[in-house]
């Protein structure tokens, strides 16, 4: 046991001298690169000797890290210390929605965006308090693992691998698609050939070591990732304030400068509220406008349409034919370009049409982002109606956020790398301080970015409008669209679209920062989007290789055959997750957060009983998996427009929840089939129940060795 200790201290120390050389030597390079920019090298090359650089220094610990041993594939030898541990934990969970799209969701939406930060903040404290050290005791290799061993025969570990992959699969998509997004920004790249670029970084990390390539890595990326997150917005409260605390800054200086801004837009009495007036009527008028044509075609379809079309000719004949007073050019340009975008059929015409009736929400008055579930109406009632709902949505949201991060495999997996069950409790809490240096400050970031907005791009000229603007609307138009919707040639708030994916990424050039702080965060970016993505990869293709494979197939499998399997299997789900990637399914945030409703709806009732209840038996844990992800998967299917349910989608919600928060009913539903499932049949075998005993009470001692292992 000395020996084991002797080695495994002067394995931390080793680990510590390498990655101090290693943040040294990162140091170093973004400063060459600042150097090389301030020499005049293009920035469209400064972006790629980011992108290359980086993923070549993961690929090369991915090189040195590779294993023909299984314990060092799945588990990283489970010689981990709880430091570095935490510090992969935090790259492995700063995925792409944290680092590049909560700060955005708090811009667009203020405080009913602090669901996300205390969902994924407050959930930790469930993986400390129920599951970690449990499962760290039990041992083994992945979830399904525990769930075959502690409820007995194929079928739950079988509906565990479903649940892995499908939670794992959503999941990881919209780690890609901000790869792509980032890779097509400072490359130039089309956003779908970047999609596959950067799927060679995901894979060269993870392909050839497994969980021991992913953990080093991880650990790499956390420290590229923090040190981009924090220089932008420490940067932002500098220019405003001075003061190099933005945690703090953000609220006692910029939040009531913004408060004071939202109620000059919304006062049409003053210049800038009149400038915003005059927008939102023409959306206004827009909108009714799409409300009628849609109705026009429902109700006669292409005859209306051909109508339609004919009306705009006809004004444009009139106004060729006009000669006193000539004709305005730009009114004749405006027509004739209608006609050009003018829907070829009536699904075109619905599409586009639908989207002019729902410049209604752009009409509205500017939402206060300091107040807690702001809502609007055209009466009180159906204003407290709006606000009820946004509270139910909110509760609803960090509940199943809270569930799901106690229930992701690829999290709980990282509880099986540490030397000990004392170690993987120390790893938690590491991992949670890790996280909180960077969910305390994407609120302040989401606030300093909207000021810099508010104050220095609404009301300049659309002549002026600085290069970010056009450089982000090239990416995608979604993400950055401004257009002079009034024609005075001024910017208004309204006129202003801009998406949350784009905030973080954009942040050092609305700042007007160097380009080497550019790269950087886009480093960053990449470091959160490949980090999460090598283990939702690695959780995939481990759960199909090892529980479906080797424990369900073929037992007799060789150490080479299976490693072979899991790699081959790592190969082909990245691939079909980049294609559906490339066909943008979802915005980061709203995959992320169904992935968290999955896990929950299918894991968490089953782990915790598992973990707590002897009488949870084999029944029990095929209902309520099968009840809790069926009920999920179903939930939003039905409510999420991807799935085309058109209209209805919100007709069909129940009590008016959001898709994104389906577990909350899919984990009701997960622990009454337990229960239910448990009550109605025989108690577990003796050997079960020995088994639950055993992962309740960990060994005094640090249990290296564990029961099944």
């Amino acid at each position: 046991m000395a020996e084991q200790q002797i080695t495994q201290g002067q394995f931390f120390k080793n680990l510590k001298k390498y990655y101090t050389f290693y943040t040294g030597g990162f140091i170093t390079f973004v400063i060459v690169v600042g150097i090389l920019e301030q020499m005049g090298v293009p920035n469209k090359i400064l972006g790629y000797i980011f992108l290359f650089a980086t993923i070549m220094l993961y690929a090369g610990i991915g090189f040195m890290s590779k294993t023909a041993d299984v314990g060092e594939y799945y588990v990283a030898g489970r010689r981990v210390p709880a430091l570095f541990n935490g510090m992969a934990t935090g790259a492995d969970w700063m995925s792409a929605a944290s680092f590049i799209g909560m700060a955005g969701t708090l811009y667009l939406t203020g405080y009913d965006g602090l669901a996300f930060v205390l969902g994924w903040t407050g959930g930790y404290c469930l993986v400390a308090i129920l599951l970690a050290p449990y499962l760290r005791k039990f041992g083994q290799f992945t979830i399904p693992d525990f769930l075959g061993a502690r409820f007995g025969g194929h079928l739950p570990r079988f509906i565990g691998v479903v649940a892995a992959v499908v939670c794992s699969f959503t999941y990881v998509i919209a780690q890609i698609y901000g790869v792509g997004l980032i890779t097509s920004r400072f490359t130039g790249l089309e956003f779908q050939v970047g999609v596959f670029v950067g799927l060679a970084g995901i894979l060269v990390c993870s392909f050839l070591g497994g969980m021991k390539a992913v953990t080093w890595t991880q650990v790499a990326q956390y420290i590229i990732l923090i040190f981009a997150y924090m220089i932008p917005v420490v940067w932002l409260a500098v220019k405003q304030t001075g003061i190099p605390v933005p945690q703090v800054v953000a609220y006692t200086h910029s939040l009531p400068k913004i408060t004071a801004l939202e109620k000059e837009f919304n006062d049409k009495a003053t210049p800038k509220g009149a400038a915003e007036e005059s927008v939102r009527a023409i959306f206004r008028e827009r909108s009714a406008a799409g409300t009628a044509k849609l109705a026009g075609l429902e109700k006669d379809g292409p005859a209306f349409l051909a109508a339609e079309k004919q009306k705009l000719v006809d004004k444009l004949n009139a106004l060729k034919a006009q000669t006193e007073p000539a004709p305005d050019p730009k009114a004749i340009a405006a027509v004739e370009k209608s006609l050009k975008d003018f829907p070829a059929d009536a699904a075109a015409a619905k599409k586009a049409w639908t989207a002019e009736k729902g410049l209604a929400a752009r009409a509205a008055p500017v939402r206060a982002h300091a107040e807690a579930f702001a809502s609007s109406g055209k009466t009180p009632e159906e204003i407290e109606k709006n606000r009820s709902k946004a509270k139910k949505n909110f509760l609803a949201l960090i509940a199943c956020l809270m569930i799901g991060t106690a229930a992701l495999p690829h999290i709980l997996m990282r509880y099986y790398t540490t030397p000990s069950v004392h170690e993987a409790r120390v790893s938690v809490f590491w991992g949670l301080f890790f996280i909180f240096l960077l969910y305390f400050t994407a609120p302040a970031l989401g606030i300093l970015a909207k000021y810099e907005v508010y104050s220095n791009l609404v009301g300049s000229s659309f002549a002026s409008l600085p290069a970010w603007v056009s450089n982000w609307a090239t990416v995608d138009k979604t993400l950055m669209n401004i257009a002079d919707i009034n024609g005075d040639g001024i910017v208004q708030l309204a006129e202003i679209v801009i998406g949350g994916d784009l905030i973080v990424l954009a942040t050092p050039e609305i700042a007007g920062l160097p380009y080497v702080i550019s790269g950087l965060v886009a480093a960053g970016g990449l470091a959160a989007a490949l980090s999460t993505a090598d283990g939702l990869l690695l959780t995939i293709a481990n759960a199909m290789s090892h529980d479906l494979y080797y424990k369900m197939i073929d037992p007799n499998a060789s150490t080479v055959r299976r490693l072979a399997v899991s790699k081959g299997l790592l190969l082909v789900v990245a691939l079909i997750a980049a294609y559906v990637t490339s066909l943008k399914p979802g915005d980061i945030l709203f995959l992320v957060g169904a992935a968290f409703s999955l896990a929950a709806s299918g894991f968490f009732p089953a782990l915790v009983c598992g973990v707590f209840w002897k009488r949870a038996n084999w029944l029990g844990a095929v209902l309520g998996m099968a009840a809790g992800l069926g009920t999920c998967a179903y939930y939003m299917y039905m409510t999420y427009p991807f799935f085309g349910c058109g209209a209805s989608c919100v007709a069909n919600q129940w009590w008016d929840i959001a898709p994104i928060s389906a577990g909350t009913f899919g984990i009701p539903a997960g622990f009454l089939g337990i229960i239910i499932g448990s009550l109605i049949s025989p108690m577990p075998s003796k050997e079960i129940q020995e088994l639950v005993d055993h992962v309740r009470y960990p060994n005094l001692e640090g249990d290296v060795d564990t029961k099944g292992a």
